[in-house]
């Protein structure tokens, strides 16, 4: 890189990392991505890795592929533990420190369990990569539990899937893994009967998709109960346990599988040390209810009342790590404002940090499948649901996938899906990690 330009440092490559970094590629900056994984995840496409229709590779690119090009960005795999905002200098795990000029923050979110140990030991997210194959792992040796066993109530409870929260994710993982049990029961499972599957959405609000306008919601509800879904709106998941779950009703569901889609939460580049608590500077920064780093109207980090470790001109913070606010609250963990946000940012670097206007968030409208020709889309007052608002997913999903391969094999899976209503990647890779998996394929000598 050339040692007189500007030199930008991104930490993290989800949706508005690399939406910075390619905005940034070719101009007259060098910029350094940083990111614990080489690869970006489309992450809208996880339940479907987790539901054998998609392989991990459909929806991940590599970063170095992204910029092989580039005369700008270069990529580095490293995980930030610390930042010195008075000498502008990051410590990675190893001991190196990488300096910079201007730096973005865009470390995205991971699950979060709302502070109870038992269920994030006791259920499966499926925030990552790693945990939709460990899902699909786990979902698929059930199965194949439930064919071995004579007891009816045993075997009811490999066949019960219960999915706590309510939002996109936790919708579209229902109606995807409902549709998977329709396929492959009585068919590839001949010991098991059609329809002894069960799947339990499980959401606190009194409706679906509470993001969405009440009607979508109240479609998407009725959708799912037609295809087999139990819906149980209002309803918490108070206990899990290895073998069920029990609700807030004081209701007990017999289930070896409860997946967690209820709430995510930022992984925090500025872990706490002492009073410094920024890694480095001599200030902590300001974080809202949230846990999200709070920015100025420009995306730039705000330090606590008081504080001096910070220079608000040259460190930024994005996506679901920043608490933007817009209206009467943050905008939600999304990627449309994510990608907004790190083009917004990479504009400011390149103005010289001093932008003509705040950030102002475009909302191009919400969206989510529940399977087979349904979906709904929210875009302003138009909202779409049915099959009209499934085509609409489509395109949107394609047209942001990275890659021309990946959208070539995505597009290729969903039309042998939908013309042979099969899932062919129905793989169980063995897994240390998922003890269903370990006892069905144990582990190779040597």
């Amino acid at each position: 890189m050339t040692a007189a330009r500007k030199r930008v440092v991104i930490v993290g490559g989800g949706f508005g990392g690399l939406a910075c970094a390619r905005a940034l590629d070719g101009a007259d900056v060098d910029v350094l991505l940083l990111d614990s994984r080489n690869y970006h995840l489309f992450t809208p496409l996880l339940y479907q890795v987790a539901t054998a229709l998609l392989d991990p590779s459909d929806i991940a690119y590599p970063f170095r592929t992204v910029f092989r090009r580039s005369r700008n960005v270069r990529f580095r795999q490293a995980r930030v533990t610390g930042v010195d905002f008075d000498s502008r200098r990051l410590s990675v795990a190893g001991g190196d420190t990488i300096p910079y000029d201007d730096l973005v923050l865009a470390t995205g979110s991971a699950n979060a369990y709302f502070g109870n140990p038992e269920l994030a030991e006791r259920t499966i997210g499926m925030k990552a990569l790693d945990e939709a194959m460990r899902l699909r792992n786990h979902a698929l040796s059930c199965l194949e539990r439930a064919a071995q066993i004579a007891d009816p109530a045993e075997r009811a409870e490999w066949l019960t899937f219960v999915i706590v929260g309510g939002g996109p994710t936790g919708v579209e993982y229902a109606g995807a893994l409902a549709e998977l049990l329709e396929m492959v029961l009585g068919r590839d499972f001949p010991e098991l009967a059609p329809g002894s599957g069960r799947v339990v959405l499980v959401e606190g609000a009194d409706r679906l998709l509470g993001a969405f306008h009440p009607r979508l919601g109240a479609y998407a509800a009725d959708t799912l109960q037609g295809r087999g879904v139990e819906v149980r709106l209002s309803t918490l998941v108070r206990e899990a346990t290895e073998e069920a779950a029990v609700l807030s009703t004081g209701d007990r569901v017999g289930a070896r599988t409860i997946v967690w889609c209820a709430g995510v939460g930022p992984i925090d580049p500025l872990p706490d040390k002492g009073s410094g608590g920024n890694g480095g500077g001599d200030a902590p920064v300001s974080r809202s209810r949230s846990k999200r780093l709070e920015v100025d109207g420009y995306l730039r980090l705000r330090p606590s009342p008081g504080g001096t470790g910070v220079s608000p001109g040259n460190v930024y913070a994005i996506g679901d790590v920043a608490s933007v606010r817009q209206g009467e609250g943050e905008l939600p963990m999304l990627s449309p404002p994510a990608m907004q946000e790190g083009r917004y940012v990479a504009r400011a670097i390149l103005d010289g940090g001093t932008p003509a206007h705040p950030f102002r968030y475009r909302d191009k409208g919400t969206m989510a499948t529940i399977g087979r020709r349904a979906a709904v889309c929210q875009v302003g007052p138009l909202r779409l649901r049915g099959f009209l608002g499934w085509i609409t997913w489509l395109v949107v999903h394609l047209y942001y996938l990275i890659g021309f391969r990946n959208r070539a094999v995505v597009l290729a899976s969903w039309g042998w899906d939908y013309v042979r209503r099969d899932r062919p990647i129905r793989l169980i890779v063995r897994s240390r990690y998922d003890p269903v998996v370990a006892s069905l394929v144990p582990e190779e000598p040597g």
